[in-house]
């Protein structure tokens, strides 16, 4: 109350001390108190150096504090100034999302660029960096040497070959592993009484302590070590080792250092750095250290360089602000360095940057922001980004290593999957006891033992199984039943029918199998004569599509798999062909030894899984309270069904055909998938636990549960529900020993681990809650119930597997950090110790005067840059002096000074702790914290980036990925975020539409749109219009970035019309809104601008969860706050706007801390005990006092959990993101132009723009495509066939989606065998496999059925020249037995005409003669076929009429085929009566003898043509 009063009088009105923003409305932002008066800062006539250059009054100055707020340094000051100013709800929401958009996804978009970019520019250096395989993890040469048990191990080559002249026991000796654990052990116990040191006043003599001596002890033994070494191995083999370089270095050091005028210096760093001897104990710590550090070129190279911009930065900047007054910063060159150096680590570079505009004033204000923030930008988003690229490239595997690695991983999982959890393995300890039945009905006269009940239900399946066998047989009538009975056997017992099912059809499968097997190789064998016959020779050369290339590559890998056995080398065969076999044979070994390694792996996954089945068969068969929930409940038990029933209920939207059993499309598909991502009880559940956190979230200090009925409502509808659900769920799964128990996991005893919190506290409800007491520890317990979302979102499950499958690394990570933390906590302490202590009145030096009271200046303004005017006085107070440490941190033992570098390795308060450093101890001792900062910096906290991210591919089967593997994720990747262009097509007539059209799609109309949106021009509502006016409204409305478009220019409309109506704060708001929407339109109209913005936003999508469980974790923390620090008193940085009063205000405080704003000043607000606060036994809410370890634990666990692997799991997501639009044209499997072309032919063909075609359709689509998607029918015409059934299998011949035929052709473009993983390459080899036999089969059939066709067609033709024989026998008879009257006729004038035609035409015989037509007659049948109106069929069949004509008594024309030639002949019968029926027949004997000869030469050339 008295600051509040203090006022400084040389302003009219005076401020307020200290001051604060205000609000002028009543019920918005902070109110003055009484005697105040909010006023605007620009009515004082303030200069512009004075106001500061921090606000959101012009575009640069927002722009300036934008960017600022960005790097999120001093963003939160600047959202407690908007929070007094302005309504709560407003700042909050423009802060968090731009932290959330800036200073999170687009920031860490250039750790994305970075990442790529170098992985692109090192396969430049790779001969100057080396290769990855090149890399060994030790230091000297190794080689195989045999043991003396016979196996073989690598051993060094110098420690076999012993050089020195020492004894061989001692040689012996010193390559012993005890030898090597001895020393191991004493450099431990020596770093454990290092790090016991502390300080112990300033009398006393440090020569002579007992760490001192303890030193002195441990470096003579090591000293003695290394004599040892040089005397077995020799100085030069000694020193040829990198690793003893290392130890004779710190001999030397740590020998000088004991030295008692040397005692204390800098050369205690040689004796902490004996740490780094232990990591040798550990082979995973070694092996990863040596994978981060070993190719030392490019982390030094790096190094190297940032040096060397420190140096040349600082030095420009030297000679910028040398002689600019009232600076400081940079009169110097190692002040110059400090201070670009501490905007590198951007820890209070607002303030290096402040400081100087307001020194050189405003003119130059803009240049020099300029400067600096273009010298950050560099250093922080490239520098950085680089030395994260570079972790990333050494966690880097090589190709065939990855998989290898692959290949290990399948095995490694075939093998878990093979083995039952302990849990379950536990019943086979105990003796078996099958269930048993025993068989009634039985004459008495037997004594029938009992029977085992597996055993009976085998003939019971098997007799239902032959029933429905017989049942399947019988009419249609009886299906329904059959299938009824059929499901419910299956269900009963799977293993056996499965069982039953192979050793009925094994033998036809087995025939079937031989006779497509053999097929098959016949087609691959003409397939592969074909390609080498070079039957394509004489084609011309054109370009081929990916698809074909693919398809020849398939085809002439799987010939040379099936068809190398059939290969011969003659002798006649030339070098260059013998070549070419041997090389053939090589490729045929390799695919067989790569089809021998998957099948090998399928196989055993295969057995893996039987073999587990067949574990739990047989505890289940022979221990009957196997599955069997708490030892009680019946397997099959009704009350067991129907809590099954309800465990496992759960919503299915997918509407199947009835026809085809395809899945319709629903129009809300992706609402229905997210009802059925888990089940009805999960979802009510919940939605509980959604209620029961709200309602704790009205809990504070003042408001407990214990005392308000509404929150305890909330308590017991958890608690009840949870119960209901826990019962449900252990009587349907079990609890423990069931194959599917509720504790089967961590998730599991987590969820019975807050259910009994819960419970226990909702009995006990304590009235009385001290602080540190169990109670309080229940409470914090119980804010652990967010957590419970965890284990029911399936998505959240793997946040928490993907968050902690990567322990180990994270692990080894974090002990490197300990370990470099440790060796400067450990000279600090040796340096430091009671050195940071002085006096708080800055004129007293010695300890002895520091007593009295002193009077202390108070700061003016937090938010001005006010200066004194001459004659005035800083307004003040009086305060004791005290002789003390500073206040957050010392190094006056160990665990403080870790503390303080724990503080220091975040970047927060380093800057303090070298000031301090400098001022009290001297200038050279600032190299020690900058050092470190260096380390733990560029080192230390991008080395957490880089394993968080390389965890995070590698839990996503990312990091085992080869390039081409992983180019085809990328691309599947790609084809799911792909839509059809929905643009309607170009109207056909040249009239008003058409050219609108053609002026809507120019790309300079685009672009001169593009600068009217950026001009904020309302011409955008022009282009809507005339978009609408080319395209039809419904045509305009398919495209979505249409539908934006319309939204926008909508929006604008709006906002100009309530902007001049109403003109108050909302309409200045939704302004802003439409600006920001009318920018990204503008992103998307640019190629790169459109590829960050589908960067950024699919990051969002894809991270939805992450950004979710982040959220959950700081709400358990918000509520454990407001239980430990709810009545905490204020401090440096506790206050009215950051406390932990309720949980609203938790969040805000910890979101601050994620991004790092001064977390450690509030922890150390937290740690406060008396005598600076007043302490209460009695209850924690009535004590100001905070909690010392709870306050550590709390804060360093929250820190490092969310800023150190929660938000590097986002920078993973981006980098993976990025990497998917991020590709260059070499690198793409399909570019963009192939997708576009793509799109536009599915334009083309899909005219009602629903994103479905029939199957019928994509025949004409694969035919419209070009370019690198075009399939050639006259080369690829089997392709063809193959991509078409593929697409009728899809759906069972049902329409088909964009994105099916695009998966379809992406699949078809690629080599499958480079591009997929095993399971997916298994899938898919199956899938092509199934689809060439059928395709096979289907032109094996039609064949056939066309030489059938021909077959019976000669049949009928045949019959049919044997009805007319009979018919003209039967007429010639007639006429024998009674001769008519016949007269010569003329032939007619048609006939006549003909006859002309014909040159050669023989004489019409006055002979009686019998004429009928032949199969050689083709002709005649055509004609007559033609008369009788029947269609004529293809060249080469027969033209058969429907019925044999009789033949004319008079004329007949029969058409002769000679060569090709046709010649009609006109023939005139006459019956001669006096011929006998002995002539008549051997003349019909002689015809038919002929025509059976004509009739067998035509089969045979019909053959030919088939």
């Amino acid at each position: 109350l008295v600051l509040s009063v203090i006022t400084w009088n040389h302003l009219s009105p005076p401020f307020s001390i200290p001051d604060t923003h205000c609000s002028r409305e009543l019920e918005e932002g902070y109110q003055c108190p009484a005697g105040f008066k909010c006023m605007d800062l620009e009515d004082l006539g303030l200069s512009r150096q004075e106001l500061g250059y921090s606000g959101f009054n012009e575009i640069g100055t927002s722009i300036f504090t934008v960017y600022e707020a960005a790097s999120q340094e001093g963003w939160v000051f600047l959202m407690y100034r908007a929070i007094d100013s302005f309504p709560r709800w407003r700042s909050y929401f423009y802060f968090i999302t731009l932290i959330f958009f800036l200073a999170w996804l687009v920031k860490n978009v250039f750790i994305a660029v970075i990442i790529e970019t170098f992985a692109e520019i090192r396969v430049q250096f790779q001969q100057m960096w080396g290769s990855r395989s090149s890399t060994t993890s030790t230091a000297t040469t190794q080689m195989f040497h045999e043991d003396a048990a016979g196996g073989w191990q690598l051993v060094a080559v110098d420690m076999n070959k012993p050089q020195g002249r020492a004894p061989a026991c001692l040689q012996k000796m010193m390559r012993s592993s005890i030898f090597h654990m001895f020393i191991l052990s004493m450099v431990a116990v020596d770093v454990i009484v290092a790090a016991s040191n502390y300080y112990k006043g300033e009398t006393f003599k440090r020569q002579h302590d007992e760490f001192y001596l303890a030193e002195v002890a441990f470096t003579v033994l090591f000293d003695l070590e290394a004599l040892l070494k040089i005397w077995c191995l020799g100085f030069t083999g000694y020193i040829s080792s990198s690793l003893h370089k290392f130890e004779l270095l710190l001999v030397i050091g740590t020998t000088l250092h004991i030295y008692p005028d040397l005692y204390h210096s800098q050369f205690t760093y040689f004796q902490v750095l004996r740490v780094v001897r232990l990591i040798k104990i550990s082979p995973a710590l070694e092996d990863f250290v040596y994978k981060i550090f070993g190719p030392g070129k490019k982390l030094g190279s790096l190094v190297v360089f940032t040096a060397s911009l420190l140096i040349v930065m600082s030095a420009i900047s030297l000679q910028m602000f040398c002689f600019v007054e009232e600076l400081d910063r940079f009169t110097t060159f190692p002040r110059a360095f400090m201070s670009m150096f501490q905007i590198l680590t951007q820890e209070g570079w607002v303030d290096v940057m402040d400081q100087t505009l307001n020194a050189v004033g405003h003119m130059w204000a803009p240049v020099v922001a300029i400067y600096f923030i273009l010298y950050h930008l560099f250093a922080t988003l490239i520098l950085l980004s680089l030395f994260v690229a570079v972790i990333l490239d050494n966690l880097e595997l090589d190709e065939d290593l990855k998989k290898l690695k692959q290949l290990k991983q399948s095995e490694a999982n075939a093998d878990t999957k093979e083995k039952l959890p302990l849990r379950l393995r536990i019943f086979e300890k105990f003796p078996n006891r099958p269930q048993m039945v025993k068989i009634s009905k039985l004459p008495s006269d037997f004594t029938v033992p009992k029977i085992r009940e597996s055993f009976m239900k085998q003939f019971i399946d098997r007799q239902q199984q032959d029933t429905s066998c017989l049942l399947r047989r019988l009419p249609s009538a009886s299906s329904s039943s059959c299938d009824h009975s059929k499901r419910s056997a299956i269900e009963e017992n799977k293993y056996i029918d499965q069982k039953l099912r192979k050793s009925v059809f094994s033998i036809r499968a087995r025939n079937l199998l031989e006779k497509e097997t053999a097929i098959n190789k016949i087609l691959r064998a003409c397939t592969r004569q074909r390609m080498l016959s070079g039957s394509f020779e004489g084609q011309p050369a054109k370009e081929r599509s990916i698809l074909s290339v693919q398809h020849h590559i398939r085809q002439e890998r799987r010939s040379l798999r099936h068809g190398s056995n059939s290969q011969r080398i003659s002798r006649g065969k030339s070098l260059e062909t013998l070549t070419q076999d041997h090389s053939n044979t090589v490729r045929y070994r390799n695919a067989q030894r790569e089809d021998s390694e998957i099948k090998m792996i399928q196989e055993k996954k295969e057995q893996a899984e039987m073999k587990r089945k067949v574990q739990e068969e047989e505890l289940r068969e022979n221990h009957p309270y196997f599955d069997k929930p708490l030892f009680i409940v019946g397997r099959e038990h009704r009350f067991r069904n129907f809590c099954r029933v309800v465990v496992r209920a759960r919503f299915n939207a997918s509407k199947t055909d009835p026809v085809t059993g395809a899945v319709k499309n629903t129009k809300y598909h992706q609402l229905y998938d997210l009802l059925g991502l888990v089940t009805y009880l999960d979802w009510v559940m919940i939605i509980v636990t959604i209620c029961s956190c709200i309602s704790m979230m009205f809990e504070s200090p003042f408001r407990r549960v214990m005392r308000a009925p509404t929150l305890q409502i909330a308590e017991y509808v958890f608690v009840i529900f949870m119960s209901i659900e826990l019962n449900l769920k252990i009587m349907a799964d079990g609890l423990f020993f069931t194959p599917t128990a509720v504790i089967r996991d961590f998730g599991g005893v987590m969820d019975i681990f807050i259910y009994l919190v819960s419970l226990i506290f909702l009995c006990w409800m304590p009235q009385n809650v001290p602080a540190k007491s169990g109670a309080q520890l229940l409470m914090i317990l119980r804010c652990l119930r967010p957590l419970r979302i965890f284990k029911l979102v399936p998505q959240m499950r793997k946040v928490v597997r993907e968050l902690f499958s990567g322990f180990k690394e994270i692990f080894l990570v974090s002990i490197l950090l300990l370990t470099l933390m440790l060796v400067f906590a450990s000279f600090g302490v040796q340096l430091f110790a009671g050195k940071l202590a002085k006096c708080n009145d800055p004129h007293i030096i010695a300890r002895e005067d520091c007593h009295g009271i002193f009077r202390i200046n108070v700061s003016v303004s937090k938010n001005l840059n006010l200066k004194l005017r001459p004659g005035e006085k800083k307004p003040g107070f009086w305060v004791p002096r005290v002789w003390a440490n500073p206040r957050n941190f010392n190094f006056d033992n160990v665990g403080n000074a870790m503390l303080a570098l724990f503080e220091v390795l975040s970047l927060k308060g380093w800057v303090e702790v070298r000031d301090v450093i400098i001022h009290r101890v001297g200038p050279i001792h600032g190299i020690y914290i900058h050092v470190f900062v260096f380390l733990g910096c560029m080192i230390g906290l991008t080395l957490f980036v880089g394993v968080v991210i390389a965890n995070f591919n590698e839990n996503k089967g990312t990091a085992l990925l080869t390039v081409d593997q992983r180019r085809w994720e990328d691309l599947k990747s790609r084809l799911k975020i792909a839509q059809p262009l929905h643009l309607p097509p170009r109207p056909d007539n040249d009239g008003f539409r058409a050219k609108m059209y053609d002026i809507t799609q120019h790309p300079f109309f685009k672009r001169t749109i593009a600068v009217l949106v950026l001009a904020q021009s309302v011409l955008l509502s022009v282009k809507v219009t005339m978009k609408i006016i080319a395209m039809s409204p419904a045509g305009f409305w398919q495209s979505r970035r249409n539908r934006y478009d319309l939204l926008v220019t909508s929006l604008g409309v709006i906002w100009v019309i309530l902007h001049f109506a109403l003109l108050n704060a909302y309409t200045y708001m939704m302004g802003a809104c439409v600006i920001v929407f009318r920018f990204f339109s503008i992103c998307g109209k640019h190629v790169t601008l459109k590829m960050l913005l589908l960067t950024v936003v699919v990051s969002m999508y894809k991270s939805f969860f992450i950004i979710v469980g982040m959220f959950l974790l700081l709400l358990c923390y918000a509520f454990a706050g407001v239980v430990l620090f709810g009545t905490v008193k204020y401090g440096e940085n506790i206050n009215r706007h950051a406390n932990f009063s309720s949980a609203g205000k938790a969040i805000t405080v910890l979101f601050r801390i994620v991004t790092g704003e001064d977390w450690n000043k509030i922890m150390h607000d937290c740690m406060v005990q008396p005598p600076f606060c007043t302490p209460d036994n009695s209850t924690y809410w009535r004590t100001d006092c905070g909690n010392y370890a709870g306050a550590l634990m709390y804060f360093c666990s929250f820190y490092v959990i969310i800023a150190y692997i929660m938000l590097n799991l986002l920078v993973a997501i981006i980098v993976e993101n990025f990497s998917l639009f991020y590709s260059t044209e070499e690198d793409q499997l399909l570019s963009y132009n192939d997708l576009r072309h793509f799109q536009i032919i599915w334009n083309m063909v899909d005219d009602k723009r629903e994103g479905v075609i029939p199957t019928f359709r994509v025949k004409f689509l694969l035919r419209l495509l070009r370019g690198r998607l075009e399939v050639d029918l006259d080369k690829d015409k089997l392709l063809f066939k193959h991509m078409c059934y593929e697409m009728e299998r899809l759906h069972n011949g049902g329409d088909v989606t964009f994105h099916d035929v695009l998966s379809m052709l992406s699949y078809r473009s690629v080599d499958i065998r480079k591009s997929l993983q095993l399971e997916e390459l298994l899938a898919r080899e199956q899938l092509e496999y199934t689809i060439e036999e059928e395709v096979a089969k289907q032109t094996i059939r039609m064949w056939l059925k066309k030489c059938l066709k021909r077959i019976r067609a000669k049949q009928q033709q045949s019959c049919s020249i044997i009805h007319s024989l009979r018919e003209s026998q039967q007429q010639e008879l007639s006429r024998f037995l009674n001769p008519p009257s016949i007269e010569t006729t003329q032939p007619s004038e048609d006939m006549n005409t003909n006859n002309q035609d014909n040159n050669a035409q023989p004489e019409t015989s006055s002979q009686q003669q019998l004429l009928s037509p032949t199969l050689s007659d083709r002709g005649g049948y055509r004609q007559d076929s033609t008369d009788g109106g029947k269609p004529q069929r293809k060249f080469g069949q027969w033209r058969l009429p429907s019925a044999p004509k009789p033949i004319s008594h008079s004329v007949s024309s029969v058409n002769l085929r000679f060569g090709g030639r046709t010649t009609m002949k006109s023939v005139v019968c006459k019956m001669n009566p006096m011929s006998d029926a002995a002539s008549c027949g051997s003349e019909v004997k002689k015809w038919w003898t002929r025509q059976l000869t004509v009739e067998s030469d035509e089969s045979g050339e019909d053959l030919l043509d088939i």
